[in-house]
């Protein structure tokens, strides 16, 4: 079975039109994924192709339409580029020492502004070769550069071993989603409704991806719907670590779950896997300055046609407007669709993003952070709507202390 794409190093190769960025993921990936022609401009649309990089493992190449596009479609197809920037784990400038400019020196200010690990290539060198000097001086700016010929593989292995070099710490050291909070030889109960929106004959991501990480971390893992969660607590000799639930079925499990038993749910692990969990216990306290009127924002990652009693149109908006007591607008925006003037909300509330990787979401929550606009989950949401917020954070200390000074002396 394939990795997620939430799992792979993600690869963008950047640069003006014509300087060979699809030649160069063709040479890496050893096939013909991108058309490559003379005429400047034949990619269009990101393309992607997922692959395992050995010895770092799966990665995603997304190769990108030039940044140098002119007229109305050009713009359209830049702006695509540049939104691959919000999920880029590593980005490579493709140039040539003849074409260096303006261009690259933008794109390199945005990825150091992001903190974007990137490698410049000088690609074409059987036609332009590259200069010393620039390439000293770009060494000098503690950038890593690789001379490249795609059309005759010079200097494509060097290049994979600096991606190898280059991957980011936290892709190589990649954090638990839920072992770390049991540990090795310990029990977790993973509970898991079945309805309507539960794919046939499968789990959903966040389930089996937890599943795993318990089975790498050694751990016991039971997986029970939420009507047999207390009878199999009474079939365990001791109580386990922790149990994890769907969000909504927070306040039946939460009732069946003695009070000793640290509680959460999948969405709020993967506030913490994928984004940043301290930031988004912060959003959740603004539900309490919610009003009557005040627009919502609901973001999905998936692009799912929601169906019956759906968690992103129906449920949380039922539970939000009954915890404030008045009718609040609601967008819902899915997959990479995002409201480019976030400003007129009052909050943003994101899924757990368990189809991307952790560099778009966090790209989302710091242009809200940027706009001081509240973001928060569905899990932080729906815990925070029904009242259980402090058991739902009882795991996470350190984001628990978060919400307690967040408190008012008085609240408190």
């Amino acid at each position: 079975m394939k990795s997620p794409k939430s799992f792979r190093l993600h690869i963008g190769l950047f640069g003006q039109r014509n300087v060979g960025k699809s030649s160069l993921l063709n040479a890496l990936t050893n096939q013909e994924v991108s058309i490559v022609s003379d005429i400047a401009g034949t990619t269009t649309d990101p393309v992607e192709k997922p692959m395992e990089l050995l010895p770092l493992g799966p990665v995603l190449f997304i190769d990108t339409a030039g940044v140098d596009d002119e007229g109305a479609l050009g713009e359209q197809r830049i702006r695509k580029t540049m939104a691959v920037i919000d999920r880029t784990d590593l980005a490579i400038v493709v140039s040539n020492a003849e074409v260096w400019g303006s261009f690259e020196e933008k794109l390199i200010d945005q990825f150091r502004e992001r903190e974007i690990p990137v490698l410049i290539v000088f690609n074409k060198t059987d036609l332009y070769p590259s200069r010393s000097c620039m390439v000293n001086s770009l060494a000098g700016e503690k950038l890593k550069c690789v001379e490249t010929s795609a059309a005759t593989g010079q200097g494509i292995s060097d290049l994979r071993e600096a991606i190898l070099k280059s991957a980011p710490d936290d892709f190589i050291n990649r954090p638990a989603i839920v072992s770390d909070l049991v540990g090795p030889g310990e029990m977790a109960i993973l509970v898991v409704p079945i309805d309507k929106e539960a794919p046939k004959g499968r789990l959903i991501l966040p389930q089996v991806q937890s599943i795993r990480d318990l089975l790498d971390g050694d751990s016991f893992c039971m997986v029970v719907k939420e009507r047999e969660l207390r009878e199999g607590l009474n079939r365990l000799n001791t109580p386990p670590k922790l149990v994890v639930t769907d969000s909504q079925a927070f306040l039946k499990v939460a009732a069946d779950t003695p009070p000793n038993i640290p509680l959460t749910s999948f969405s709020i692990l993967f506030a913490r896997h994928q984004g940043d969990l301290a930031e988004m216990v912060r959003g959740a306290t603004a539900i309490d300055s919610l009003k009557a009127g005040d627009k919502v924002l609901i973001a999905e990652a998936c692009s799912h046609h929601p169906i019956g009693e759906d968690i992103g149109t129906v449920k949380i908006p039922r539970w939000l407007t009954q915890y404030v007591g008045g009718k609040l607008q609601f967008d819902n925006v899915r997959g990479r669709d995002f409201p480019e003037n976030i400003a007129d909300y009052k909050l943003i509330i994101h899924c757990g993003a368990c189809m991307w990787n952790r560099r778009e979401m966090l790209s989302r929550i710091m242009k809200a952070r940027q706009l001081n606009i509240p973001i928060t989950n569905y899990g932080l949401t729906i815990a925070y709507s029904l009242g259980i917020f402090e058991r739902a954070l009882q795991p996470f200390p350190a984001a628990l202390e978060v919400y307690r000074e967040s408190l008012n002396p008085v609240q408190r």
